[in-house]
């Protein structure tokens, strides 16, 4: 069976042909085992092998996916028309070099990874074996598989791939009711970079706030209980109005002398560092509201 064309199936665009495509599966770990077992309930796929170095890791994705072949390494793998190399990103390259070098994947086959770093040619060594490359990254937590499988549908998920790739990968996140979108060509390190400053910078930021909350004199936890309101009220309107309608406080009103107040009693350096940095950015929202003097002013500060 092959890859080749994009047939109407089950209310979804699925590159396959009469048969269910077979999955073959590298790393079975959380993300890994979820998608597996989404596609598979699904019925886009039929599980085939389930390649993990630890034998309790694939037992776990068996039992997770309700399908599948354990193997402890890459050697005698089954053909399969669709591979999903879930692995660390620092093994994708190596797992893809050997792949080829046992002719593995066959013309024709589709071999995507999900990393939100890398692009699809991390999986280069397989363009010999006539292989359609890409990669699909749903944004999303995958810390329980279980949860995570029931908020897959509505995911945003980025892809990229070639022009030939695209529409499968397309097909692929569309099973499990995600929203896929393309990157433009080479911008995987970038995509990735937004995410990690809109959600592990965020917590870092959460963090700060919390600890210049204490240095008022509030409790740690009671701090949270205070900022997450705000927080969240602030990140709606930023995601519902765009950043620069949705942003108030001193730096949009050009109040340099409250900026002046604040870098007075930020002793801690990192602090200090993030306040500064994230008040040049904001300093770039406001600037079209405020007048030249009061930018020059806020500039100097920020600068300093």
């Amino acid at each position: 069976m092959s890859l080749s064309t994009v047939v109407h199936r089950k209310g979804i665009e699925l590159a396959q042909d009469a048969a269910v495509p077979r999955l073959n599966l590298i790393g079975g770990g959380r993300l890994g085992r979820t998608l597996a077992r989404a596609w598979r309930d699904a019925g886009v796929v039929a599980v085939g092998a389930v390649a993990c170095r630890s034998p309790a890791t694939a037992r776990d994705a068996l039992a997770f996916i309700g399908a599948g072949t354990p193997y402890a390494s890459l050697a005698g793998l089954p053909p399969a028309e669709l591979w999903l190399i879930a692995t660390g990103d620092g093994e994708i390259g190596a797992v893809a070099a050997e792949l080829a070098s046992r002719s593995a994947v066959r013309h024709g086959d589709l071999v995507c990874h999900a990393s939100g770093a890398l692009d699809a040619s991390v999986l280069a060594p397989l363009l010999a074996c006539g292989a359609r490359l890409g990669g699909l990254h749903p944004a999303l937590s995958f810390a329980d598989p279980a949860r995570a499988l029931g908020q897959l549908a509505g995911t945003p998920c980025a892809l990229d791939g070639d022009a030939a790739t695209l529409p499968m990968l397309d097909a692929l996140a569309r099973a499990f009711g995600g929203a896929p979108f393309a990157l433009a060509p080479g911008g995987k390190a970038a995509y990735h970079a937004a995410m990690v400053m809109g959600s592990n910078y965020l917590v870092a930021l959460t963090a700060l706030a919390q600890q210049l909350a204490t240095q008022a004199g509030i409790a740690p936890e009671t701090a949270l209980a205070v900022l997450g309101p705000l927080m969240r009220q602030t990140l709606a309107n930023a995601l519902e109005l765009g950043p620069a309608a949705a942003l108030t406080g001193p730096i949009a009103r050009g109040d340099a002398g409250t900026v002046t107040r604040h870098l007075a009693v930020i002793d801690d350096p990192v602090a200090r560092d993030a306040y500064l940095a994230l008040g040049r950015a904001t300093l770039g929202l406001a600037a079209p509201r405020l007048a030249d003097e009061q930018q020059a002013a806020l500039a100097a500060l920020l600068h300093g």
